[in-house]
């Protein structure tokens, strides 16, 4: 994969698009580090590859809060105190 700075992108931006097709993905970095990426796409298969960009960032954001939670041991949580954890919020939402 491609990694080229936002200052590139900027000044060979020509370049760079003529490039994508062939390369498929392209990292844009800032100050070195990974900010965004450019990935090839058509109107043909727009909305699947937004689909697919979508439901990878869901599955990574899960796989996140599911870390967060082990971390925490609220995966060691019964039943009984998970209900009153929902019972308790509700009522604060109310109130």
């Amino acid at each position: 994969m491609k990694f080229i700075a936002v200052r590139d992108l900027r000044s060979k931006s020509s370049q760079i698009w003529k490039s994508l097709p062939k390369e498929k993905d392209v990292v844009i970095t800032l100050n070195g580090k990974p900010v965004a990426i450019l990935s090839a796409t058509s109107g043909d298969n727009l909305e699947e590859t937004l689909q697919a960009i979508r439901t990878a960032r869901a599955l990574t954001a899960v796989e996140a809060m599911q870390l967060k939670a082990t971390q925490a041991g609220l995966d060691r949580m019964s039943l009984q105190e998970i209900n009153a954890e929902i019972q308790a919020e509700r009522k604060s939402r109310h109130s």
